[in-house]
């Protein structure tokens, strides 16, 4: 039903008036009079969330129990399913998270600055330890809550994941989360010794991370997001603080 031709979306893309402002939620008013449009009644589609986008509403919905995120021309003449990209950042459009269902969740805090934001890492992703390599220089700028989500394809993640879990202090965890490289010998990950209430309680807390960045609809790490649940491109967020990636 929402396929439509890349004509009109390279149209919307790059129309010199294509542009966004900051993400601001519908009111439920508004939301029940997009709901009256007649293809959301005939696909019986229910909007779960709304979000003027300056150009677009961008809408989470529920269609037969499953859920979507599409995009709403202002004149409610042109549904977009896929992917929208703000020419002036190139960033993907897209509804913030809802960040609640991470609360007190996170394996530590890293940093003591005011930028609040919230990281899923996989420790054998080596787009997160190259992004977790600036971290020591903006830790003063920013504070982290940080969540593991070991990725299938990455065959000591998890191992990696529960060996940082399993340390004290939130100083140790840090450490732990920079002392090994991509290719380094894990034999001590591996050997690692747990008890069985031990292994029981970081497996729960791993698998807790692992089901919020499912519920999230986290596709790939480092997934970062700022405090009100916007995606964020860590190359970016990066260069925000006069950091140049090498």
């Amino acid at each position: 039903m929402f396929n439509l031709t890349k004509k009109l979306v390279m149209i919307l893309l790059f129309i010199g008036t294509f542009l966004f402002a900051e993400n601001k939620e519908l009111p439920k008013n508004e939301i029940s009079k997009i709901e009256q449009l007649e293809i959301f009644k005939k696909a019986n589609i229910k909007i779960l969330k709304a979000y003027d986008a300056g150009s677009l509403y961008i809408l989470t919905i529920s269609v037969h129990g499953n859920k979507d995120e599409i995009y709403l021309t202002k004149d409610k003449k042109f549904i977009i399913s896929g992917t929208v990209v703000n020419v002036s950042n190139e960033m993907q459009v897209s509804a913030p998270v809802d960040l609640s269902i991470t609360k007190d969740k996170e394996a530590f805090v890293y940093g003591n600055g005011k930028d609040e934001y919230v990281l899923f890492t996989d420790p054998e992703c080596p787009f997160c330890k190259k992004f977790e390599s600036y971290l020591p220089e903006i830790k003063d700028k920013v504070k982290i809550r940080v969540f593991f989500y070991p990725l299938d394809f990455h065959e000591n993640a998890r191992d990696l994941s529960l060996y940082i879990l399993s340390q004290k202090t939130t100083s140790q965890k840090i450490d732990a989360l920079y002392e090994f490289n991509i290719g380094d010998n894990l034999s001590k990950v591996k050997n690692a010794k747990y008890s069985k209430s031990e292994l029981s309680k970081l497996e729960k807390q791993l698998n807790e991370h692992i089901k919020i960045a499912t519920e999230l609809n986290i596709q790939g790490t480092p997934a970062l997001f700022d405090k009100n649940g916007n995606s964020i491109v860590w190359v970016n967020m990066l260069e925000k603080y006069g950091i140049e990636v090498k």
